[in-house]
């Protein structure tokens, strides 16, 4: 929740201090910004807010500061919730490189209602290997119009019946969309590029394909065998840059997705929105043309390649496949039919491709922002 309205309490953090903290009391600034959002926005009592963050700073090392955190947090929990009122609580929250692209992508109006997606909490998503219809009503769980299942979370999701089983696995409902567009069937030869953690893998080996999974990361490609195990699923797993592959025969079908600033999954990861020096996105792009033009490789004459990344940015998505067409590749775009993922017309952009965001399907929860695109190779 800090990091979720971080905007908001820093801003009243700054109203509250003569001058602002040096960097080396930036750990008396964080416990002021835990206290905040307990006080602000998660009703803990204050005396457990304010004692406990009064504690904190004194074993923090920072005794001579105990006095102004216990001032200011006093101070918030008596006028904090009537200052909150009057916030544009989106705006504040989004950090101004993210509002700027969004702003230019979408229009205002879009960037603040996906501002907006981003304060609430999201539900839990899950894709279910069985009848669907069954399961929604034994996991007390809606069935969205693309197939997927919602639920609150609200426990220990191992708890759930069917886990242990291997019925389900926990996948945002527009993370679940790339794989579907392959339209893979059973015993066709399918290849998942970075195919970490694996829900896209488990989508594939559920629809009969046979399987197979690149992922670099020997930790992530050993994640991506024990979601196989436990879902009693089936798929090959090759440990190796996507870039390097080089199988025997190209694919039929191919789905990348690709590594990315994943902006489009800040509701479930709001960390992503304060990293922006880890986001660099002309090494993002730069390594994403590299793997479309493996990927492209390795589908056949006549097969199908999907392009995904769970970004809000046109760098990551549209652009990247226009850059693909400019260097003179031989593919043609397949544009997405809006029954294929559920009659959402919305998420639907003017070419044909698949654009989610959070702002859609308000009224069921949201989902994340992905992008995607398919492709036939000529």
């Amino acid at each position: 929740m800090t990091l979720r309205r971080l905007g908001q309490i820093d801003t009243l953090i700054a109203r509250r201090l003569e001058r602002p903290l040096t960097e080396k009391l930036a750990p008396v600034e964080d416990v002021l910004r835990l206290g905040m959002a307990q006080l602000l926005f998660l009703d803990t009592p204050a005396y457990a807010a304010i004692d406990t963050a009064v504690a904190l700073t004194r074993a923090l090392g920072f005794e001579p500061q105990a006095g102004l955190v216990n001032a200011v947090l006093r101070r918030i929990n008596s006028e904090g919730k009537a200052l909150v009122a009057t916030q544009d609580a989106a705006r504040l929250n989004a950090p101004e490189f993210l509002w700027r692209d969004w702003v230019k992508a979408y229009g205002k109006d879009t960037a603040q209602a996906i501002a907006a997606a981003h304060l609430g909490e999201p539900p839990l998503d899950i894709s279910c290997a069985g009848d669907a219809r069954d399961w929604a009503a034994r996991l007390d769980a809606k069935l969205l119009p693309t197939g997927t299942l919602r639920r609150d979370f609200d426990g220990r999701i191992e708890e759930l019946p069917g886990f242990s089983a291997g019925t389900w696995w926990v996948q945002d409902a527009a993370a679940a969309l790339p794989a579907k567009l392959l339209q893979a069937q059973p015993f066709d030869r399918v290849l998942d590029l970075c195919a970490a953690p694996g829900g896209k893998t488990l989508q594939l080996a559920a629809f009969g394909a046979s399987v197979t999974a690149v992922e670099r990361s020997p930790r992530r490609a050993a994640m991506i065998g024990e979601n196989l195990a436990r879902c009693r699923l089936t798929a090959a797993v090759i440990t190796g840059d996507a870039s390097d592959y080089a199988p025997e025969a190209p694919f039929a079908k191919v789905l990348l997705d690709a590594p990315c600033s994943a902006t489009g999954t800040i509701r479930r990861h709001p960390d992503i929105a304060r990293r922006r020096g880890t986001l660099d996105f002309a090494l993002l792009t730069a390594a994403q043309d590299k793997l479309l033009d493996a990927a492209l490789r390795l589908t056949a004459p006549g097969g199908v390649l999907v392009y995904a990344v769970c970004s809000l940015e046109p760098a990551e998505g549209p652009e990247r496949i226009a850059a693909l067409l400019a260097r003179g590749a031989t593919v043609e775009r397949v544009p997405i039919a809006p029954a294929e993922i559920g009659g959402i017309t919305e998420a639907i952009t003017p070419l044909g491709d698949l654009r989610t965001l959070p702002s859609q399907l308000a009224e069921l929860g949201g989902w994340d922002g992905f992008y995607a695109c398919r492709l036939r190779r000529n």
